[in-house]
């Protein structure tokens, strides 16, 4: 769209008469405000560069301010956290948030300590991906009422839940000297009929009523699903259930992982979609595409080429954002993690990477290094938080219709900001175009500004930086820092491209220069030092904050270049401590001003040279020379599956008799067999079905546990069939021949065993989360004669979920596989009269076998090296693998659908100084059998830190090992 003359009036009006408007607040603090333009923390508009991260997918605490650290360094200032009820709460009447990873005043200090203020996303539902979508597990039953509605039983159901996190989160606000600065409602839960006396109008009532009795001051927020409806905001139709500050989610780029070609079309109608549905509060996105998840049976991560995992993408898309007047965004995901245990839906499989800036193995990808030169820039464009649109459209303010513009002027400073971007934001072509400013001194039109495909540029006029001011600058700025009495200013482009600028009080003198490779630096006779970086050098570039605040200034920085990340850094009389990893040998230059003449990098001083403009440099050190050793996993082995046995003793199990359920779904055959009406919800469940005679000829049996879960059968010890699973189908029946077992007139034995990828989310029907698991009907067949069983039992995770005899990992962990339940995947287990063998060896026919391998690791302490464990299996090979690490199941490999075959253990999980107990259920789903043909540990990368990794972690408690209560569990 390009704005007529007639409409830039309008928009000049509106921005003179709106700025005069005094700002919105909840009535309860004016700490947290807003208008049209920015949040309002503390008196002063923050522009919010925010950063997903799910502390559930990284379940160690010691490690969550290594990530906080590096989404700072990269540039955001703030994070956005899910609470998934389902993690918290086993049963009705527990609410951990205390145990281990579930430390959630932990996670919130952290942010703090890292300097970033925190967005919270409490649900009740969250989507996410996660199990049941964050819903307690414990409600899948259907007793939890009518899911996401203002039923009373689903009120009573998730207001405890309300009120235990809302204790805590209270007291985390940015009101009580917390990060907390918003609160979400709910999570895209669409509002399509504008009544009153709707349901989801009084549910979203209930919920707002429910954190404002909790003690919750600051706004609410909510997330709409894209495009497809107008909810929740108080500028349109509001009837009820309106939030404080609307927001909009957005995934551009669709399913890219494999198209490099695929996925590269800007959204350009943000700004008109906030100017109707919520133009007096500030242009919101709560999840803008960070990447995006992959399905069982499609693609790994790791594979990827596409849209997402490209720099490029940071660079168009995010500025893109920037130019259509957004001043709070969330990348969804920043960092993914791990869906360990069975904490996933049935969408994805164990790894939630998402193509996020930050690598499931914490590793900083190029796409964060770019979204950190946009972060660093919002941090110190204190212009860019108030705008108007002053126009846009292809051609605008340019010389050629290739190149698009927004166009946004500060009504106050009249400074102006320019985004630029090709038209077809797919084109790989290069265009050099002219574009004309507005600026205080008159019109400036500067040639040859080079756009390459799939780039953008961002060109200023009038743009304050300290005691001075750019009258323009073509070349993309950074960010610009304030040490004493000197101004530094960054300037970035690509090797080759023209840059030029002009300082204000300059009378006319303008500098051109083309970007060489490197740096060049310049100090002008105003005082002002200014870099010149090729994109590649900037992308080593860092600008630790020297404040916890995460409003930073920008005399409240250090810059730094050359490392692989930059964690903080201080001035202490004439020394410049800087602490942060490094991978290759590097040179760092450090900018700090005042007197400093050393660096220390990690606590040990660097020999160090001045540079007559003023930087320090120093060599510094890498990581390639270093030698980690990783050791061969040497196995043992036992049978895992003696259930099968029509001699197991099952009497300790439960019996499955109910002939009603509260589940939406009818059973199809009674008694009723879902697993969540006994108790067991999450991981493997084993049944066993016991009849009479030996007349029946086969058992038509259906099973539901999710997309890619499959299932297997044994009649009196012999197996009998099973489904393999399919990465597309939830549900499958299948008719077991009992042909070639032997059947006894009394007493016949049906052992099944289902396994499990997680309840739905409440978009899949017929009825989301409470969609059942495990048996759906059982029928037995004598000819053409449908016979029924005597008697069902099942078992599922030891003591049932609600149980909860692993607080520390959760009541996600486990299933119920024999080995699970007597506790022979936890450190200390005593497996020293085990039979050698390998999963190499494998399973002969169908089964499950049981490994175990201890393995000691002694890696230096200054290096941070992620592991991970790596299969390998033949074509062919039909089976369902648990990866367990210290009691940790960190991997679920599905060879015949796959796709990961890498997992990575975090440290706190796997230690790296200290023992491991390392753990594979291999579960064989055909009388072929099955074996794997490796099982490696392996490193990923390494590099030195100056970071406190976790060492051991059972050490910290986080790995609490076997006792002799486990064997009543058999």
């Amino acid at each position: 769209m390009f704005l007529s003359p007639f409409l830039h009036i309008i928009s000049l009006w509106l921005c003179c008469t709106t700025a005069a408007l005094a700002a919105n607040s909840t009535g309860l603090t004016d700490v947290v405000q807003w208008d049209e333009y920015s949040l309002i923390v503390k008196n002063e508009r923050v522009f919010v560069v925010s950063g997903e991260f799910h502390y559930q997918r990284l379940p160690v605490p010691e490690l969550w301010l290594d990530v906080f650290q590096k989404i700072k360094a990269n540039g955001m200032n703030a994070i956005s956290i899910y609470f998934f009820w389902s993690y918290h709460s086993p049963s009705p009447d527990v609410y951990d948030l205390e145990t281990g990873g579930k430390n959630i005043q932990k996670v919130l200090d952290y942010a703090k300590e890292a300097g970033l203020y925190v967005l919270t996303r409490p649900g009740p539902y969250c989507n996410a991906e996660t199990n049941a979508g964050g819903i307690a597990l414990w409600g899948s039953d259907g007793s939890a009422g009518k899911l996401r509605t203002s039923d009373e039983t689903y009120h009573q159901a998730w207001l405890p839940w309300i009120k235990a996190i809302g204790a805590v989160l209270e007291k985390n606000q940015i009101t009580n000297g917390g990060p907390v600065i918003m609160n979400q409602i709910e999570n895209e839960l669409q509002e399509t009929d504008h009544s009153p006396d709707n349901t989801l109008v009084v549910y979203m009532e209930q919920i707002e009523q429910a954190w404002r009795d909790t003690g919750i001051v600051v706004p609410f927020f909510s997330n709409e699903k894209g495009m497809r409806s107008e909810s929740w905001s108080t500028d349109f139709e509001d009837v009820g259930g309106a939030v404080n500050v609307y927001g909009l989610d957005s995934y551009p780029g669709g399913l890219s992982c494999l198209e490099p070609d695929v996925g590269f079309d800007v959204i350009r109608t943000f700004y008109q979609w906030f100017q109707n549905y919520s133009f007096t509060q500030p242009e919101f996105i709560p999840e803008y595409a960070g990447g995006w998840f992959e399905p069982w049976g499609g693609p790994f991560f790791d594979q990827c080429v596409g849209t997402y995992l490209a720099p490029e993408y940071a660079d168009v898309f995010y500025k893109t954002l920037l130019g259509q007047r957004v001043t709070l965004f969330n990348l969804y995901m920043t960092y993914g993690g791990t869906n360990w245990g069975h904490s996933a839906a049935p969408v994805v499989f164990t790894s939630y990477d998402y193509d996020a800036p930050l690598r499931e193995t914490r590793e900083i990808r190029d796409k964060f290094r770019q979204m950190k030169l946009v972060g660093l820039f919002t941090r110190v464009s204190t212009g860019l938080r108030k705008t108007y649109m002053e126009s846009n459209g292809s051609g605008n303010a340019v010389d050629t219709t290739a190149v698009y513009t927004f166009v946004l002027r500060n009504p106050d400073t009249h400074a102006g900001f320019y985004f630029a971007d090709h038209t077809n934001s797919e084109t790989r072509d290069t265009t050099t175009f002219a574009i004309t400013l507005v600026t205080s001194a008159g019109n400036v039109t500067v040639p040859k500004i080079e756009l390459q495909g799939r780039q953008s540029r961002i060109i200023v006029s009038d743009f304050a930086i300290g005691s001075s001011t750019l009258l323009y600058s073509s070349a993309e700025i950074l960010t610009y820092g304030i040490f004493g009495k000197q101004t530094v200013v960054v300037f970035y482009l690509n090797e080759g491209e023209t840059g030029e600028f002009a300082f204000k009080s300059s009378k006319g003198s303008v500098s051109t220069y083309v970007q060489p490779s490197g740096q060049s630096v310049v100090t002008f006779s105003n005082g002002v030092t200014v870099y010149m970086l090729e994109k590649a050098t900037a992308y080593d570039f860092y600008a630790p904050a020297t404040t916890t605040d995460p409003n930073v200034q920008p005399d409240e920085q250090i810059f730094a270049i050359g490392p692989y990340l930059v964690r903080s850094a201080s001035v202490q009389g004439d020394i410049v401590s800087v602490v942060g990893d490094n991978q290759n040998d590097t040179t760092i230059e450090v900018y700090a001003g005042g007197s400093a003449n050393t660096i220390s990098w990690n606590g040990k001083h660097l020999s160090t040279k001045k540079t007559p403009y003023g930087s320090l440099t120093a060599s510094l050190p890498g990581a390639q020379a270093r030698n980690v050793k990783l050791p061969e996993l040497q196995w043992k082995v036992a049978d895992s599956l003696p259930e099968k046995q029509r001699s197991y003793d099952d009497s300790k199990w439960t019996t499955a008799n109910h002939t009603t359920t509260k589940s939406p779904v009818a059973p199809l055959t009674l008694p009723v067999l879902f697993s969540s009406d006994y108790g067991y919800y999450s991981g493997i469940k084993i049944y066993r079905g016991r009849f009479n005679g030996k007349n029946p000829t086969a058992a038509n049996i259906t099973v539901q546990g999710g997309t890619a879960a499959g299932w297997s059968a044994w009649l009196n010890g012999e197996f009998v069939g099973g489904y393999a699973g399919n990465a597309t189908v939830n549900a499958n029946w299948v008719l077991l021949d009992f042909s070639k077992a032997t059947l006894y007139s009394t007493d016949n034995v049906l052992t099944v065993v289902t396994d499990y990828h997680g309840h739905d989310e409440t978009s899949t029907g017929p009825a989301g989360a409470e969609n059942p698991r495990g048996i759906l009907g059982a029928w037995l067949y004598d000819g053409n004669t449908t016979l029924n069983f005597t008697s069902w039992k099942i078992q599922g995770q030891a003591g049932g979920d609600q149980a909860y005899i692993d607080p520390m990992r959760g009541p996600l962990n486990e299933g119920g596989l024999y080995g699970e339940r007597l506790g022979w995947h936890l450190p200390g287990f005593d497996a020293s009269k085990w039979r050698s063998g390998s999963p190499v060896d494998g399973v002969s026919g169908a089964g499950v076998n049981w490994y175990i391998a201890d393995v000691s690791l002694d890696i230096d302490t200054d290096l941070d090296v992620p592991l991970g464990i790596e299969f390998d299996a033949a074509n062919g090979t039909v089976a369902s693998v648990q990866l367990f690490v210290n009691g940790y199941q960190f991997g679920k490999y599905v060879p015949h659908i796959g796709p990961q075959t890498r997992f990575p253990i975090p440290p706190g999980i796997i230690n790296l100084n200290g023992k491991n107990r390392i753990a594979v259920s291999l579960w064989s789903m055909s009388s072929a059998g099955a074996k794997l043909e490796s099982v490696e540990l392996f490193a990923y990368a390494k590099y030195t830190t100056g970071y406190d990794i976790p060492r051991d972690g059972s050490k910290l408690g986080l790995q609490p090992g076997w006792t002799k209560s486990r064997l009543q569990y058999a």
